[in-house]
């Protein structure tokens, strides 16, 4: 493939990135659409990168992907050029990376949010449910009614998990209450439709939803900002949004997807490979509490949120995981 073609298919950005002479073992991450700056997901991933590049002086290598087409291209260009070990931000790159890893052995690989067993991959899985319990367990303290909302991105099940646990948890406080589920839709443009979010938000709280949750990418920035403007609560994903609609972001689910970088880069090229799953008990979820939503969250919002966390690491609360039987019992 000349140049000219590996430019026209990548970007002229992507393609410098890939081609510029990496050196041994320096690592790489490939961030997925939406790109590392979607403030969600990708910003997460990105911050964990800067983590380690800022605390070890080290450098590594990055693409933002623009269509799904480029995702075996990508993996494969950073494993000739010799990057170690090579980190993917999102479940789709699951079947490039079957492909990839097989024809690089003694290359390491660490995916975010999907599983592939070979010799040489990490995968990083995140017990959503649990996460998304303790959020449903605060709208339902913040909201005066019985009725709450979730938009999700794309309509697959790992973000049906966000959801069912989300309503797992509103239920446990208001039995009777509601729970409006709403997919973005079917194809990755899902991840980064603002304008559709806030559509979406505004049908809801048409519905009577007082608090919506996102789990949507960038699509979930067009929410939390309509949120702000129907003067309802929202609630952020992935990483702390806390701060952009404040007095409006009850809180966010916060998936420690930046440690997940941050490890996968420090162990280098001996990364230990393999399934690693990351919930409650291991700090790999958690509701985000600072400065920007300190006056939303009650002092009997806590204690119940904080009772739920002891009893779901117990073992005395088992959120149901959605993708287990694609169902969800408070559906």
């Amino acid at each position: 493939m000349t140049m000219t073609l590996k430019t026209t298919f990548l970007g002229a950005a992507a393609a410098l990135a890939l081609t510029s002479g990496a050196a041994l073992a320096e690592p790489a991450i490939i961030f997925d659409l939406g790109g590392k700056f979607d403030k969600s997901f990708n910003e997460s991933s990105f911050t964990g990168a800067e983590r380690w590049k800022e605390e070890t002086g080290g450098s590594y290598r990055d693409v933002e992907l623009q269509s799904d087409a480029q995702r075996e291209q990508a993996l494969r260009r950073f494993a000739e050029n010799g990057f170690n070990p090579i980190v993917m931000a999102g479940f789709s790159f699951a079947s490039a990376l079957e492909t990839v890893a097989a024809d690089f052995p003694d290359t390491k690989f660490t995916i975010i949010d999907g599983a592939v067993e070979a010799p040489n991959v990490r995968s990083v899985v995140f017990k959503e449910e649990e996460g998304s319990y303790l959020a449903g367990i605060a709208a339902a303290y913040a909201a005066e009614g019985n009725t709450v909302s979730f938009v999700g991105g794309m309509d697959i099940p790992l973000i049906s998990k966000f959801a069912c646990g989300y309503a797992e948890g509103f239920k446990s406080v208001k039995p009777e209450g509601r729970v409006i589920v709403n997919m973005t839709g079917t194809t990755p443009a899902a991840w980064n439709d603002p304008v559709k979010g806030g559509e979406l938000t505004r049908a809801q709280k048409a519905a009577g939803s007082e608090v919506v949750f996102a789990a949507a990418g960038g699509t979930g920035l067009g929410v939390l900002q309509t949120a702000a403007d129907e003067d309802m609560l929202a609630i952020g994903v992935d990483s702390n949004q806390n701060y952009l609609q404040p007095g409006h972001v009850l809180t966010s689910m916060v998936k420690r997807v930046d440690n997940a970088v941050y490890d996968a880069f420090t162990q280098g090229e001996e990364l230990q490979t393999g399934l690693i799953v990351m919930g409650l008990e291991n700090e790999g979820v958690a509701l985000a509490m600072d400065e920007y939503n300190a006056d939303l969250i009650t002092e009997e919002m806590q204690a119940a949120i904080n009772e739920a966390t002891q009893k779901i690491v117990s073992g005395e609360i088992v959120v149901h995981d959605y993708m287990s039987d694609d169902s969800c019992p408070a559906f």
